[in-house]
């Protein structure tokens, strides 16, 4: 993972961030996750999607899905 870089202005003062693309995804995909959680209806379906013990191969789900 690379550095976090920091923008600032003529007085130094910090005005941004740049923050590595692998990095910001996973800030995404735990906000989007703690977004879905506050919800008892997807907190309930995401935890019986984590422990579903059977399902397809992706290749069949895309071919059902006509992708």
């Amino acid at each position: 993972m690379g550095q976090i870089q920091y923008i600032s202005d003529e007085n130094n003062q910090v005005t941004g961030v740049i923050v590595p693309i692998d990095l910001w995804q996973e800030i995404q995909s735990e906000k989007e996750t703690a977004h879905l959680l506050k919800s008892d209806a997807m907190r309930a379906r995401l935890l019986d999607a984590k422990n579903r013990e059977k399902g397809i191969p992706f290749d069949e789900a895309c071919k059902k899905l006509g992708v």
